[in-house]
């Protein structure tokens, strides 16, 4: 399966962060969104990604302070990206090796959705789950 088959079932949304937003409001958006990263964009620049991990380590090393500072002090700045033609078993590979959850998608440089883990796992079992129920009918059917 494709990621733009992912996509055009999720829908266009994209929920995103500026790099001087605060991490408390990071925290807040993550939480209204529920969703477990935010891309953080410069205008239609992508700069940045922040997860909540990233969120986690910022309060750990700083302390309760950490949430008045800026998002781009903590953000991930190198981003990993994903094209709508590349396969779940590709992104699954790529986010596993980099143990990354959330990859941003790019179609001719622009942001055109997100993909989290749980995405691809949905994907592959709803896949799965077709394949053995076409087995099934077609040994029903003998």
């Amino acid at each position: 399966m494709l990621i733009a088959e992912i996509l055009k079932d999720k829908g266009p949304n994209v929920f995103t962060a500026g790099p001087a937003d605060s991490l408390e409001s990071t925290i807040q958006a993550l939480e209204s969104k529920r969703v477990g990263a935010l891309v953080v964009c410069d205008g239609e620049q992508v700069v940045g990604i922040v997860s909540e991990r990233d969120l986690v380590r910022a309060v750990a090393r700083h302390g309760g302070g950490a949430l008045s500072r800026p998002v781009q002090e903590f953000m991930t700045q190198d981003v990993v990206f994903a094209e709508p033609t590349e396969t779940v078993a590709t992104l699954m590979e790529r986010m596993t090796d980099r143990r990354i959850r959330h990859l941003p998608v790019l179609q001719e440089g622009q942001l055109v959705g997100v993909v989290s883990i749980g995405d691809l796992v949905k994907s592959q079992i709803a896949e799965a789950t077709f394949e053995a129920e076409s087995m099934k009918a077609y040994i029903g059917a003998g």
